[in-house]
């Protein structure tokens, strides 16, 4: 009998986006903030604001995948899937108001 572990993830784990998020991006990121640029942050308005392509999964995989300004890019150290996760995880936080 399959386990669902076995089974690939048909769609992005928050969960596992808040791992990731928590090892790659809350160094800059923690709480939904930004230390680098404090007006960017990953809150709701924020990111329909500043990312480009408005507040969407694809729009945050882009900017993880290819960085921009100080951000680097993480295409190189997370695979496809980590930063889906990732999005799901942002999407999902943003829409809570990062409130834990």
């Amino acid at each position: 009998r399959a386990t669902g572990a076995a089974m690939p993830a048909l769609a992005a784990d928050v969960e596992a986006g808040e791992t990731i998020f928590n090892a790659n991006c809350a160094a800059c990121h923690a709480g939904g903030q930004n230390v680098i640029m404090p007006e960017k942050t990953l809150e709701k308005e924020a990111l329909d604001k500043y990312l480009a392509g408005g507040r969407n999964s694809a729009a945050i995989v882009t900017q993880v995948t290819n960085g921009k300004n100080a951000m680097p890019a993480f295409g190189g150290r997370l695979d496809d899937a980590d930063i889906e996760n990732v999005a799901a995880y942002v999407m999902a936080a943003s829409e809570a108001g990062w409130d834990e």
